[in-house]
């Protein structure tokens, strides 16, 4: 670290982390953005793909496979690039990766959501039927507590993948944390910005592991 620090005087490297730092900020507004996004609507395709109705069932389960059996980085080509030619309008690279990256997200959340949902124990279901609970009381009371709680550590994995996913969108052209590391690496013919960025992602990766461990440890009083 020092010998590549020595190539640089001290405002040229304070320059490279201000630069990094606000690309940084684009990263994490499409971290924020698709977790915003993407959670609610997984619930939606949670609850789509434990249809009743095979129709709905089937055509969701159909779209789950599409999703997770194709490439993040191919999705993001497709969502910017192909309504042009659909629809006749597109949208900015910032808004597609967002739309492309929520979608993506959305159905490996659902797929965690129903495995969380099926690990109830339908006794559960049936006692508090007994006692008089309506449909959505047992769900928001009783299955939604113990849900959060057993899908508490497979929702980290996926947090923590999407920190370093965000770095896909530089496909399309944004100008986040890797892209700018990419760019200025390139510029300055060093690997200290690749370095900086390696940093960067491990401390927000850090934090988002920090937060789940304290998350869970909340939730222990769920036997």
């Amino acid at each position: 670290m020092a010998s590549m620090v020595a190539y640089f005087s001290k405002m040229q490297v304070d320059k490279l982390i201000l630069i990094m730092l606000k690309s940084t900020a684009i990263s994490l507004e499409i971290f924020f953005l698709t977790l915003i996004f993407a959670l609610p609507l997984a619930l939606l395709i949670c609850m789509g793909r434990m249809s009743r109705l095979k129709v709905v069932s089937k055509i969701t389960s159909i779209f789950l496979l599409v999703i997770r059996g194709t490439p993040l980085m191919l999705q993001l080509i497709f969502v910017y690039f192909a309504p042009p030619y659909i629809f006749g309008v597109g949208m900015g690279r910032f808004t597609a990766a967002i739309v492309a990256m929520v979608i993506n997200y959305a159905c490996y959340f659902a797929e965690i959501y129903r495995g969380g949902i099926q690990a109830v124990p339908v006794g559960q279901y049936e006692a508090s039927s007994v006692l008089g609970f309506t449909r959505s009381q047992t769900f928001f009371r009783i299955v939604l507590p113990q849900v959060i709680k057993k899908i508490v550590p497979a929702m980290g994995n996926e947090v923590i993948t999407l920190v370093k996913d965000t770095a896909l969108v530089q496909v399309l052209g944004v100008a986040e944390l890797f892209h700018v590391a990419k760019t200025q690496s390139g510029r300055l013919v060093s690997v200290l910005p690749l370095f900086i960025a390696g940093v960067i992602y491990f401390i927000l990766n850090w934090v988002v592991s920090r937060t789940f461990d304290i998350v869970e440890k909340k939730l222990d009083y769920y036997k």
